[in-house]
């Protein structure tokens, strides 16, 4: 069931071995290609981020059905689904078992420890987080109201950078790759490295974007 009190804008999904990504719809519906022992991670700024491992399982089911838990003063949980797309790779799936094995040390993502539910334990202040970062962009744009609508940067990011770089190269947690997405997107300067021709300058944006956003969330009371 899902609970429409609940918005999924800005909502994204990782395949953490096929390093491939993509953005969760307003419905809560996603679409990404995957196979048994993959592992998706689920970041966005009403949830706590959460890793799931497939099961043949999970792949046979026509609707892979994801629950997760809400931030603090939201509600208890909210649902998201996956369409037929989780589906087993066919044809020629070789070439995403070579992007990455499963339990290739130098490729894998950095370890970190899953609960049961698999929500990413230890989580940081995000509540806290979200207060500074938006208070950032309230003050550098005071006319705007909206700050997560526009998700055509986000977009792009996913279909163009993997989770590794984003918690090995930019070392961000899992619960704060949602937030710095939007806070690059709300940057003028991000429609200019959409162009096309400017595709090589996403990766330094980010790189500079996250010096930003350090500087913001790792402030101290």
């Amino acid at each position: 069931m899902v609970n429409d009190s609940i918005k999924l804008e800005n909502g994204i999904v990782f395949n953490v071995n096929s390093k491939t990504g993509t953005v969760i719809n307003q419905q809560g519906f996603f679409s990404i290609l995957a196979k048994v022992k993959d592992t998706l991670v689920f970041s966005g700024l009403t949830f706590k981020s959460k890793k799931i491992v497939l099961t043949q399982k999970e792949i046979s089911t026509p609707l892979l059905r994801v629950k997760l838990v809400a931030f603090v003063n939201l509600l208890p949980e909210v649902v998201v689904y996956g369409d037929k797309k989780i589906n087993p790779i066919s044809g020629n799936s070789q070439k995403y078992v070579d992007m990455q094995y499963f339990d290739d040390e130098k490729s894998s993502p950095k370890n970190r420890t899953m609960p049961s539910d698999g929500s990413i334990e230890k989580g940081m202040d995000f509540v806290r987080i979200y207060k500074d970062v938006l208070k950032a962009l309230r003050k550098n744009n005071p006319e705007k109201t909206d700050f997560t609508s526009d998700k055509s940067f986000t977009e792009l990011v996913m279909n163009k950078v993997s989770y590794s770089f984003f918690t090995n190269t930019l070392k961000l947690n899992d619960d704060e790759i949602g937030l710095f997405l939007i806070f690059c997107e709300n940057d003028s300067k991000s429609k200019i490295v959409m162009k096309p021709g400017n595709e090589f300058q996403v990766m330094d944006f980010l790189v500079t974007k996250n010096k930003e956003f350090k500087r913001i969330t790792t402030f101290e009371k």
